[in-house]
C-alpha cells in the first residue's frame, strides 16, 4: 500500500512541479493549470507523504537491501521541492504555481516534475 501511495505523490507531485511547462500545451493547458490550482492547496499534504513514504523506503532498502531504488530517491526530491518554502522560511504562506517553465529554474522545475510523473507511472506497473 505504501509503494502506491509514493507512486501516486511522485505522480501528483510531479505533476504539480511541471504545471509551468505543461500549461504552454496546445488546447490542454487551460484545463491542467485549472486542475492544478485546485490541487495546489495540498500539494504540502502530497510533500509530506512523498518525504514519509520515500524515507522509510530508502531506510528499509538501505537495511534489508536489496539496493536503494530511484522511486524513493525521486520521492523524497519531490517531497521536498514541493514543501521548499515552508522547509526555507518556517511559516505556513501559500506558493503560488510556477509562474513560468520555459526558462530558468521554472523549467528545471518542470523537467524534474515530467521525470517524476513518468518514475511514478513506472513505479505503478513495476511488480516489486
Amino acid at each position: 500500500m505504501l509503494e502506491l501511495i509514493l507512486d501516486l505523490c511522485n505522480i501528483l507531485g510531479g505533476f504539480l512541479l511541471a504545471i509551468g511547462l505543461l500549461a504552454l500545451i496546445p488546447n490542454a493547458g487551460d484545463s491542467l493549470t485549472r486542475f492544478a490550482e485546485r490541487l495546489s492547496p495540498f500539494r504540502w499534504i502530497v510533500g509530506i507523504a512523498a518525504l514519509v513514504c520515500g524515507g522509510y523506503f530508502l531506510i528499509v532498502h538501505l537495511i534489508s537491501g536489496p539496493h536503494v531504488f530511484h522511486f524513493e530517491i525521486v520521492g523524497i526530491a519531490v517531497g521536498v521541492l514541493l514543501l521548499w518554502d515552508r522547509l526555507r522560511a518556517g511559516r505556513l504562506a501559500h506558493r503560488d504555481l510556477p509562474a513560468s517553465g520555459s526558462q530558468g529554474p521554472g523549467l528545471v522545475l518542470a523537467v524534474f516534475g515530467i521525470i517524476a510523473m513518468i518514475v511514478g507511472l513506472q513505479g505503478i506497473f513495476t511488480p516489486d
